[in-house]
């Protein structure tokens, strides 16, 4: 089985968010899949099989298999575009969460993805004792949105992982508006075995949406303030969500599995 790790929101190796991306004939069985993530212990490893003229992919935590990942498909993409299909412009996945179409602009891989439709919710007690900082206001989707008073607040962050698997959400993001970017930001998945992950396509949906009604810009330039860290670039069109980003090739290695 042939893997290539990509990194996803970068135009250098070693930075934005690295992910593990197998191109197969057919799916092996989902316990396969979930031992060569949890072996591979990146935050996302994608398995993708052609059908026709379209992927079906998938996405595994070293947890659990996911809904949905941004930065895994991205990854996806750019395999497919320059290493395997060079004469593509475009790919579309058929997912869980339905079909996304990327497609090649130079050196960014633009996808689009539904955004996510965030409810207000109280702050709590809780959410600032997770996160050791005060939280301004909070929203709810698939994930936690916690708006937090500076760019330096999110940067300097050091949550408790232990008491943010009790807040609601699948991740757990804190965000505030950024000097050199529309927003920063930083996404932990401690539920999923994921600390902090590095750059976030997903959260994204989620974040870019309340920037660009807060700024009254459709497009966002949003910077994940993570280690690595790593660049998004966020169109808002209706309900959908335009997220574009680099990518490049960490390694190219066969999977020797009996």
């Amino acid at each position: 089985m042939r893997q290539f790790i990509v990194d996803a929101f970068t135009e250098k190796i070693f930075g934005g968010n690295p992910a593990a991306v197998c191109i197969l004939e057919n799916f092996p069985s989902k316990e396969l899949m979930q031992n060569i993530a949890r072996e591979n212990n990146l935050s996302e490893t994608a398995f993708a099989v052609k059908e026709k003229n379209f992927y079906r992919l998938r996405w595994f935590t070293p947890a659990a298999e996911v809904d949905f990942c941004g930065h895994a498909t991205l990854a996806t993409a750019f395999v497919i575009l320059t290493q395997l299909e060079k004469n593509l412009p475009a790919v579309e996945f058929e997912t869980l969460s339905g079909r996304f179409y990327v497609e090649r602009k130079g050196n960014l891989f633009e996808m689009n993805f539904p955004a996510y439709k965030p409810k207000k919710i109280p702050v709590t007690d809780e959410m600032s004792d997770a996160t050791n900082a005060k939280v301004l206001e909070a929203y709810l989707a698939r994930d936690l949105l916690m708006v937090l008073e500076s760019p330096e607040a999110v940067e300097n962050l050091a949550p408790n992982l232990d008491k943010l698997k009790n807040l609601d959400g699948l991740t757990q993001a804190v965000t505030a508006a950024g000097k050199n970017f529309d927003c920063v930001s930083r996404v932990f998945a401690p539920k999923i075995k994921v600390p902090e992950d590095p750059v976030t396509g997903s959260t994204h949906c989620l974040i870019a949406p309340y920037w660009s009604e807060r700024l009254g810009k459709k497009k966002i330039t949003a910077r994940q303030a993570s280690a690595r860290g790593g660049i998004l670039y966020c169109e808002i069109s209706g309900e959908r969500v335009k997220i574009s980003g680099s990518a490049v090739l960490f390694s190219v290695a066969d999977l020797i599995i009996s």
